[in-house]
Parts: structure tokens; C-alpha cells; sequence
């Protein structure tokens, strides 16, 4: 039964480290660059998509807040209209996209597949050891002599 355990362990440990290898080489995009602009992507259309909606009672704050939501929302079309214009000339080549969220994406996968890796070289080291000292000679003393 030790046996089916330990084989397990094992098992789940090289699954884990080789599904965040995976994931790491696809959304820090090494392999393919496009990857990494599909994992961003993805991670705004779902922080996007997933919403919370709250309301409150009318007073002068709230209205105040909304009108310079409004209008907040009024300079950004027209940034978003201005920046397409200026695309569109060739004036701004600079990509609007934050590579940010997909650095730290990519630096908690490496944390943890680095704390697997570790995980993986102890519990071998271990093992080694066990099974080393296991099957090692005993040597018993048959005279009664303090050996």
C-alpha cells in the first residue's frame, strides 16, 4: 500500500511540474508570441465579463461622481477615437496593451514550479536515502561481542 501512495506522490508531483512548465512557456509566450497576447487578451475579456453591480440612494455626491464619470468617459472615447486616427496615420506605434498582468502571471507560475522542482529534488534525495539505508547488509554479530 506504501508503495501505491509513494508512486502517487510521485506521479502528482511530475503532472504538477509539467502542467506549469506549460503554462508558464504559454503565457510568457517563449514558444510562440502570440500566446502571450491571447493569455492578456483573455484575462481582459474576462475581468470584462465578469461584473458587480451596487446602487445607492441619490444625494449631491453621487451626482456629482456620475457627471465626472460621464464626462471621464467622454476624454476616453475621444482618446480611443484619437489614438485609432493616430494609428491609422501611422503617428502612434506604441500598443495600448500593459504587459504587467502577463509578467506576473508569468512570475507566479515560476514561483510555483519552482517550488515544485524543489519539492521533487527532496523527496528524491530522500527516497535515495531510504531506500539506500534499506537494502544496506545488516551485519549481526553472532558471538555476543560488542561490535
Amino acid at each position: 500500500m506504501q508503495d501505491l501512495s509513494h508512486s502517487l506522490y510521485h506521479s502528482v508531483l511530475r503532472v504538477s511540474a509539467l502542467s506549469l512548465t506549460a503554462t508558464l512557456l504559454f503565457v510568457s509566450g517563449s514558444v510562440v508570441p502570440e500566446t502571450q497576447v491571447l493569455t492578456v487578451e483573455t484575462e481582459q475579456y474576462l475581468a470584462n465579463a465578469v461584473s458587480a453591480s451596487a446602487s445607492v440612494a441619490p444625494n449631491e455626491y453621487n451626482v456629482i461622481t456620475a457627471a465626472l464619470t460621464e464626462q471621464q468617459a467622454a476624454l476616453d472615447d475621444r482618446e480611443a477615437r484619437l489614438q485609432e486616427r493616430e494609428l491609422a496615420l501611422g503617428l502612434n506605434t506604441a500598443s495600448s496593451r500593459t504587459p504587467w498582468s502577463g509578467e506576473v502571471v508569468t512570475a507566479i507560475n515560476s514561483v510555483l514550479l519552482f517550488i515544485v522542482v524543489v519539492l521533487m529534488v527532496i523527496n528524491y534525495t530522500l527516497d535515495f536515502g531510504f531506500r539506500r539505508r534499506v537494502s544496506a547488509p545488516r551485519v549481526h554479530n553472532t558471538d555476543g561481542a560488542p561490535s
